[in-house]
């Protein structure tokens, strides 16, 4: 592999692949124990997630090689969409030594790295998983298909399906919400979906909230991500808020959700919080 000879010629290299769900976690706990360095990630969002929770609270960094189908984390560290060439800046960051300590989102006792979506958003991810096979060869077109799939066929838009309640008492029903580590949520092309332009891995959870899922509503949020007309949180239907360090989610009857692109099934309760000084991220200048 171009990649691992690249990198073994100036540091000492172990390669191992992943085969099963939940394999990176118990790879990146082997790195942590044998006192590896760095953990380098060829692979998606759903692998990079795993293997923070493998690492999290540990001194071993994080170095992300793009390798899935839209690789959001990478890209919005300026990463090239190219593994190789990401290799290469990864090792000029080696080189100088450059990486810092950021925070991460958790809920329920697992960490995600820049996003975590509750609702609408985590049942298109359930119908994308639905045909993984799919997503390298049609992922823009098979993103749009499960969106409108799961907008008409499986997901209930005829009222808010869970509360989001903050610290300050205040509380929000709605249908489809983004708890963000980083921004932009994800890409479309070479184009981000910026929804929440404040958060950053310097500062604590941003969050938005949809409380209405109906057609003309979605599309014009969804060309506000896309830079066109006013910003996300302009519209009436949508509440935002920024450096939020903890919040809770409820509902009466069970809802979906999403961790970095990964579904995780549904649920009554989640329990939210952004962990300060978790993560080293080996970051390209």
């Amino acid at each position: 592999m171009v990649i691992q000879k690249a990198l073994a010629a100036d540091h000492e290299v172990g390669l191992a692949s992943t085969n099963r769900r939940g394999h990176a976690s118990r790879l990146a706990n082997d790195a942590v124990a044998n006192g590896y360095d760095v953990v380098a990630v060829l692979g998606g969002d759903g692998t990079l997630n795993e293997t923070v929770n493998g690492i999290a609270g540990s001194s071993v960094a994080l170095a992300p090689l793009p390798g899935g189908s839209t690789n959001v984390f990478a890209r919005s560290i300026s990463l090239p969409e190219d593994p190789v060439e990401a290799a290469a800046m990864l090792l000029e960051t080696l080189a100088t030594g450059k990486t810092r300590r950021i925070g991460l989102g958790q809920v329920n006792g697992r960490y995600f790295l820049f996003h975590a979506g509750v609702g609408y958003d985590a049942a298109v991810v359930a119908q994308v998983e639905r045909r993984a096979g799919l997503k390298r060869y049609a992922n823009h077109a098979l993103f749009t298909y499960a969106a409108v799939d799961a907008w008409l066929r499986h997901y209930d838009r005829s009222n808010p399906r869970f509360t989001v309640h903050y610290p300050d008492g205040e509380t929000i029903d709605s249908m489809f919400s983004i708890f963000l580590n980083q921004d932009p949520y994800t890409y479309w092309g070479a184009r981000p979906f910026t929804v929440a332009p404040a958060a950053t891995l310097d500062h604590a959870l941003s969050v938005v909230s949809l409380r209405s899922l109906r057609a003309i509503k979605l599309l014009r949020t969804a060309a506000s991500a896309l830079g066109f007309g006013r910003p996300v949180d302009a519209h009436r239907h949508v509440h935002s808020c920024d450096n939020i360090a903890s919040a809770i989610v409820t509902s009466d009857t069970p809802f979906p959700y999403q961790l970095d692109g990964d579904y995780l099934g549904e649920t009554q309760r989640l329990e939210f919080q952004h962990v300060p000084d978790m993560l080293t991220l080996a970051m390209p200048e």
